[in-house]
């Protein structure tokens, strides 16, 4: 363990020290991924490493996943590559989602990191480059199949397929697409993209398939392909829409009391008055707010818990701080330096995202940097 874990109550009795607690499971990040791997066995499941891990440090988060067994690693941008590649051992393979921004080519070359080329001009940048240093250079291809954000159009598919006839420096690895609505298995558009890929598949046969992301591995083995692509998933949210959710959580989030005070009725609360009290209240600060990943949508509307006892948020989420009513619970409950339950046993990130209007995603991906990280 790389340092002592608080008490993991639903309230935890004393920050002792910081204003946020964000403790990241790293056994049930492995148990996670034991389990999608399993179920897309023969298949192998990737690790979704963007955006910092989705919050969580894309360094720690890939070193125990390959310690697992996990060999492919997904970013979004170069400088996350190459900020990762390092910190894996060489039979891994590191990709990125985006491609290559003209100018990184060389660098991408030089650091052994894979593009996942979404154009024809990726394409004949990535071969230019093969020629130049005089050898072959990996990648990927990614069609779009529908959703319109990356990869190549229908229409580049037959130019396409006359550049892959010369001798062009790249060794493609496989072809991949993304579906857009893998959340919601009743979606006419996963048929659709299965579909195009299918469509795809035929028209590249010298190339293997990846396609299923989160949501996608639980579609059934016609969308794995070779390689599936969880991100969501891993990290302990829900991969489908409505259904119980079959993994296990891996973020707690605990945050700090800084002020708890009781005010009588009348009393105006945050900014813009938006909540005046009906009745004698006693009110807590905690030390998070929207630039801690807590959006201002919350007001009014999310809550807290300790003890297992929801405390609403009172009034407007401000940038630092959010006050909840806290009248519910015994009065010396909480003070100074108590933490409260954000995200735990009684609070989840769907649960979170319900109540600002948002997915769990964003939830995740917007935990600030300034919460203690503890690794268990």
């Amino acid at each position: 363990m790389d340092g002592v874990l608080r008490k993991t109550t639903s309230c935890q009795a004393d920050a002792a020290g910081p204003s946020g607690i964000l403790s990241i499971d790293l056994a049930a990040l492995a148990r996670n991924y034991e389990r999608l791997s399993g179920d897309l066995a023969p298949a192998k499941a990737a690790a979704v490493v963007k955006a910092d891990a989705y919050g969580l440090g894309a360094d720690r988060v890939a070193r125990r996943l390959y310690a697992h067994g996990c060999r492919y690693f997904f970013v979004a941008q170069f400088t996350e590559a190459l900020a990762l590649r390092p910190r894996l051992s060489a039979d891994a393979a590191v990709f990125v989602l985006n491609g290559l921004q003209p100018g990184n080519e060389q660098a991408c070359a030089r650091g052994g990191i894979i593009p996942v080329i979404n154009s024809l001009e990726q394409w004949r940048r990535w071969a230019a480059v093969a020629k130049e240093v005089g050898r072959r250079l990996p990648a990927v291809l990614q069609f779009d199949t529908g959703m319109s954000r990356l990869g190549l159009a229908p229409e580049d598919r037959p130019v396409l397929a006359e550049l892959l006839k010369t001798e062009n420096g790249i060794d493609v690895l496989f072809v991949m697409s993304h579906l857009a609505s893998a959340d919601d298995p009743d979606s006419v558009q996963n048929g659709d993209q299965q579909a195009e890929m299918e469509c795809i598949a035929a028209e590249f046969p010298q190339f293997p398939v990846s396609f299923a992301n989160s949501g996608g591995i639980f579609l059934g083995k016609t969308f794995h392909g070779i390689l599936a692509r969880p991100g969501i998933a891993l990290y302990g949210s829900a991969p489908t829409s409505g259904a119980e959710n079959p993994m296990e959580p891996v973020v707690r989030l605990d945050v700090a009391v800084v002020q708890v005070r009781t005010v009588p009725a009348g009393t105006r609360v945050g900014y813009s008055a938006t909540h005046v009290t009906t009745g004698e209240t006693r009110l807590a600060t905690i030390a998070a707010g929207y630039a801690d990943g807590l959006p201002r949508s919350l007001g009014g509307r999310g809550a807290v818990y300790c003890d297992g006892v929801r405390l609403p948020i009172v009034g407007r989420v401000s940038m630092d701080s959010i006050i909840v009513d806290v009248s519910t619970l015994p009065e010396d409950r909480l003070r100074l330096g108590s933490l409260v339950e954000v995200l735990g046993p009684n609070q989840t990130l769907e649960d979170i995202a319900r109540d600002a209007g948002t997915i769990s995603y964003e939830i995740l991906t917007g935990l600030g940097q300034r919460y203690e990280r503890q690794y268990r």
